[in-house]
This record gives C-alpha cells, structure tokens and sequence, in this order.
C-alpha cells in the first residue's frame, strides 16, 4: 500500500450497502455496524496475508502467504472476492475491480458472516476489538525488534508460532484446574484420609490393628503425596502454550510475545471450530437475499454462474461452502415439515417418510437456534441424516498405493460421517498433554500424545520437540506409539533419542471432545 487512496465507499455502493443491510435486518439478522471499505486487489491479497489485520506484528510467513495469493490472481488461478473481521465494528473489504453484482453478493455474505459472529456461542469470548489490540501486538514486538535485534526476535517467533495450535480449544468455556494466587502463603492442608483402623477392644487392638501394618500406610500415603507434590500439572493439561507461558524460564520480552501468539490463537480458533457452518450460514443468506430481494433480471445468468463456482465441489477436497449451506437447507424444510422427532423416526414406511409434511412452519426458527449454539463437530453430528447423504452422492475414499489412485471407499453413512466427525476434531492435529513439568525430579518436561489409531510424523515430532526444548531450557520428553509400540521420543537439546517399550502412561484413548 504505497499510494495512499480514498477506501471509502462511493455513492453507488453506499445506497447497495443500504439497501442490502436493510434487506438482512428484515429477515432477522443482527450484527454489529459493519464498515465495508474498497481496495485494490493486491491489497486485499496484503490484508489477507496478515489474517485480515493490516496493522500485525511483521514475519516471514506473512509475505509468503501474500506472494502466494498474488501469483494465483495473477495467473488466474483465484481471486477473494470478500473479507470480513470479527470485530466490533465489523470490518469487510471490498475488491475496486468487482463487478456491481460481486458487490451485491459479497455484502449479503458479509452480514450473514457479521451474524454469526455477533451470535454464535463459540465467538462469545473473543476481544472484540481485536483491530486495535493487533496494533497494540504490533506495536510491542516492533519495539521487541528494535530492542533486541530482528533476527533473534524472528527467530523466536518462529519457534511461537509453530506450537500455536498446542491450546486447550475449550478451555475459554470449561475450568480445567482451580486458580491459585502466587500471594496466597497459606499452609497447604494435610490429607484428611486417616489409616485403616479396625474397631477392637483394647486387649485386642494390637491383633487387629498391627502398629508395622499401620505404619507402612502411612508411609506409602506420606510418599504419594510427596510424589504429587514433586509433579505438576497435577492432571494432565492440553494447554501446551499456556503452560510454558507460565512455567518456562522466559525473558520477560519473550514471555510477552507468547502471550501475543497466545492470546491470537485464541481468537482465532473459533473461525476454524465453525468453518463449515460459518461460510455455510454466509452462504445461505446471500442466497435468499440476492434471489428474493437483491437481484435484477439482467444479473440472473451471472450470479448463477459466480454462485455455482463457489459452491462446486473438488476431488479429494472438502467445500464448507456448499456442505454448510446445504445442511442449513436440509434443517430448514425438515423442521418446516415435521421430519424430525420420535414419530417420524419410528416410522417404518418410506412412501410415508418421502411424503411426510405437518406444515409446522419451524426451519427458520430452528436454523437460527442452531447457529446460535452449534460448532462444526456437534452441527454434523446432530444434523447430517442417512438421506442426505443418498441425496448429495456423499463417501468416504482411500488411497491404493499399488494402483495409485484414489478410490471409494466406502458409502455407508457411518463411515462418511465419522471420517467427518474425525477430519474436524482438533482439526485433524494431534492431541499433545502435559504429563510432568518436574519428570524425574529433574527439572524435564513430559508430554503424551493421546493416540487414537494414527501415528505422528517423527520429523515433524522432532521440530516440534527442539522448539519446545528451547523454550523449557531443560530436556522434553513425548510419550507416543511408534509401529505399535510404546514409545519417548527425547531431546536434550543436542541430540534427539527414541527410546521403545517400557512403562510408561497410557497413550492409547478415544479423541476427546
């Protein structure tokens, strides 16, 4: 952005932004004051870079990112036609060369994004105004770089941003352990659990009750509560990067940068618990609003064509867009028709089921509901049906290495569903714990890999080690399962190690959550 130019909106696009506001407060959107600004495409392909937020903190990747969005609009290969940010107000970028139409349908997808935001419970603690603490986390760690040089403060940074995602992503809703002030001196309370005593008379007491027995008790309880004492987190902690935060021995400059990646991990990580259905309720109300209200006759032929492109689907790719409007759909007329419920889940006759209409009127209230407390896992999970996977030709597929080709592997809809359910949570990553910050009353960190039938990659275990090993000053150690087996993975900072078999804790589980 090295000429400065007017972003804001002219005339024309004001009187839509009116009108195409009005038309997305009638059908009961609410949302906060949403600012729509109209930049050149390499801008927008510069904002997106930076997340949305121009005035970010300066790193590599974002350059990357940004040389890679220009080369595909470019060459052609893909263009942004929109970008909003959760923030109030609401911030949506809107591309110069766009078409009136474009324009039109980016403002109806933009207020149904700034609903969402606004409404969905998984949105409700973030900072919203994120726009001003992005410069605020600017601002510091440019003062970081001026300080301490650019090289060690990039460095460092890399090292951050390469564990962000180690995070409890629920821990902004469930209180995982009790806090504990580092003023309160008080005595800690002894363990109320008294030795096993035997009711006896008094000449009987010493045969009852032995004194060795008794002893060794209360020697075995004495030593589990040292033992506990010594390690901590006293239970097992997802949260990786808030751990460290609070733990490792960190300069004060590098322990305010983690709180940076921190706390923008966190406000970033609802966007992708609710992708599917955040594009998907976008989606949706761009569609009735352009097909009910907002278009012309002469603009037919071109939205269908623009708004096909969005939706189409890809081999071997997902698209939220067409999934989330799809399901929103499907919601929508099975409540407005009463397929829902005991009755008609018990109902044994197909010809019955395919004609079933009770003429409740319900699907616009309930997709508002579902919007409102919904995340992608607990949306599919709830919502995707048997029928709707007959309907949209949906499987799950596989990789033959011999042949080299993908193929299907299966259309059952158990299947398709918790392939589904399992790409989505945690996003598809690995759960990483905290076991022990004191392991071996050394001063080394433990970790364990909830492994859940799929094995880390050992190059990328062994990056990730050396960064967290950076961080904690001592060795790391990570628990996990390599070709079936018990396995740490080590790094002392020189040299890594693998060490199989052994005792240690049980890695193998369910994915939580």
């Amino acid at each position: 952005m090295l000429t400065p130019y007017d972003t804001t909106l002219p005339p024309d696009l004001r009187a839509l932004k009116e009108k195409i506001e009005g038309h997305a407060r009638d059908y009961g959107l609410d949302f906060f004051e949403t600012i729509f600004e109209v930049i050149d495409a390499d801008d927008l392909n510069e904002i997106a870079a930076y997340g949305g937020f121009p005035t970010r903190y300066p790193h590599w990747s974002f350059g990357m990112s940004y040389e890679e969005l220009k080369k595909g609009y470019d060459y052609g290969l893909s263009k942004i036609y929109e970008m909003v940010i959760n923030n109030d107000p609401c911030y949506a970028y809107l591309m110069r060369c766009n078409h009136t139409l474009d324009q039109k349908l980016v403002m109806a997808h933009v207020y149904g994004h700034c609903d969402f935001f606004k409404n969905n419970a998984y949105f409700a603690h973030t900072n919203r105004k994120m726009m001003d603490e992005m410069a605020n986390h600017g601002a510091r760690i440019r003062g970081y770089v001026e300080k301490h040089g650019e090289d060690e403060v990039e460095e460092f940074l890399d090292r951050c941003m390469s564990i962000d995602d180690l995070i409890d992503i629920h821990s902004t809703a469930i209180r995982r352990r009790s806090e504990r002030s580092r003023y309160d001196f008080a005595p800690q309370r002894e363990d109320g659990t008294k030795s096993t005593r035997f009711k006896a008379k008094d000449y009987m007491d010493e045969h009852i009750n032995p004194r060795r027995l008794i002893q060794e008790e209360e020697a075995e309880r004495r030593k589990s509560q040292e033992q506990k004492a010594r390690r901590f987190p006293e239970q097992p902690e997802k949260n990786v990067l808030p751990f460290l935060l609070e733990n490792a021995p960190l300069k004060p400059w590098q322990r305010d940068v983690i709180s940076i990646i921190r706390d923008e991990a966190y406000y970033f990580m609802p966007q992708a618990q609710t992708k599917i259905m955040n594009e998907g309720w976008a989606s949706y109300w761009h569609s009735t609003i352009m097909t009910e209200k907002a278009l012309l006759p002469s603009e037919v032929i071109d939205y269908a064509d623009h708004h096909s492109g969005t939706m189409a689907m890809s081999g071997g790719r997902l698209n939220p867009y067409k999934l989330g409007i799809e399901l929103f759909r499907d919601i929508e007329q099975r409540w407005d028709t009463g397929r829902f419920g005991k009755e008609y889940e018990e109902c044994d006759d197909l010809d019955v089921k395919k004609s079933w209409n009770r003429d409740l009127g319900l699907g616009r209230q309930k997709i508002f509901e579902v919007r409102k407390i919904y995340n992608d896992i607990t949306f599919i999970d709830s919502f995707l049906t048997p029928e709707f996977c007959v309907e949209h030709n949906l499987f799950s597929f596989a990789y033959q290495e011999q042949a080299g080709v993908y193929y299907i592997d299966s259309r059952d809809f158990e299947a398709i569903k918790q392939r589904l359910l399992y790409s989505l949570t945690n996003f598809g990553k690995p759960w990483i714990y905290v076991v022990d910050g004191n392991y071996g009353n050394r001063g080394e960190l433990m970790l364990m890999h909830k492994y859940n039938g799929v094995e880390l990659r050992l190059d990328h275990a062994a990056d990730t080690l050396a960064n967290l090993q950076f961080f904690w000053g001592r060795p790391v150690h990570l628990q996990t399962i390599v070709d079936d087996a018990p396995t740490i993975l080590s790094f002392d900072g020189q040299e890594h190690d693998i060490n199989t078999g052994g005792e240690i804790d049980d890695v193998r589980g369910d994915s939580e959550e």
